[in-house]
């Protein structure tokens, strides 16, 4: 199962939740260069099937993709589905969370969620799909050296912290992504069939493919 990032953070959080399971999982960084999807979806559902359908289309292989962001109650739900790219194409994590800050300076309502859609593919385009939220407050100034994106300044109330503060394990015992990859995980079985059906109808159809999975 290929996961369809090069986010180091994103990959080692999705990996720490399926390293119990009999699939080899990968993420991008393992292949050579490849197409990029377009993000130009409207929800997230949208860009995470686009993501995973077309990355599983490339290479062949089951494809988990994850298209998650934080949507600010003050803003409108902005930035949404642009966070990663909120401060323009390229921007780093500080350049968003700066512009963040910039946009709620002065601003009483902090309250915020992020925002979690993971879908996985097969190339056939068939896919499944699970979603969440984490509720939370966005803070003055950035806490914490862990994580990425706004985990900064994503304060969680019910543990006192922001998520940059947090261990991967706290993280993903409440964050919206490791909400998302449980719901996953209580279905895994269910799901392995269903990679396993639809490998097999790839192979009547198109010939030999492969997933790969772990004796």
């Amino acid at each position: 199962m290929v996961i369809a990032t090069k986010n180091k953070g994103k990959s080692a959080e999705i990996k720490a939740t399926l390293r119990d399971f009999p699939v080899l999982v990968k993420d991008l960084n393992d292949f050579g260069p490849i197409p990029e999807p377009v993000e130009d979806g409207e929800t997230f559902e949208e860009n995470a099937y686009k993501k995973a359908s077309f990355t599983a289309r490339i290479l062949g292989l089951p494809t988990l993709a994850d298209d998650s962001g934080l949507e600010v109650e003050a803003l409108g739900g902005v930035p949404g589905v642009h966070s990663a790219r909120y401060a323009g194409p390229g921007a780093t994590d500080l350049q968003n969370n700066a512009k963040l800050l910039d946009a709620l300076s002065g601003q009483a309502n902090r309250k915020a969620r992020f925002c979690c859609v993971l879908s996985l593919a097969v190339p056939s385009g068939a896919a499944l799909t699970y979603e969440a939220f984490c509720e939370g407050v966005i803070i003055d100034s950035p806490r914490g050296d862990k994580g990425f994106g706004y985990d900064p300044l994503f304060f969680y109330p019910p543990l006192g912290k922001t998520f940059a503060e947090m261990s991967m394990e706290e993280k993903l015992s409440v964050s919206h992504r490791g909400l998302a990859l449980r719901e996953l995980e209580k279905e895994f079985k269910q799901v392995l069939l269903w990679l396993q059906l639809r490998h097999a109808e790839e192979e009547t159809r198109r010939g030999a493919g492969g997933m790969c999975v772990k004796e």
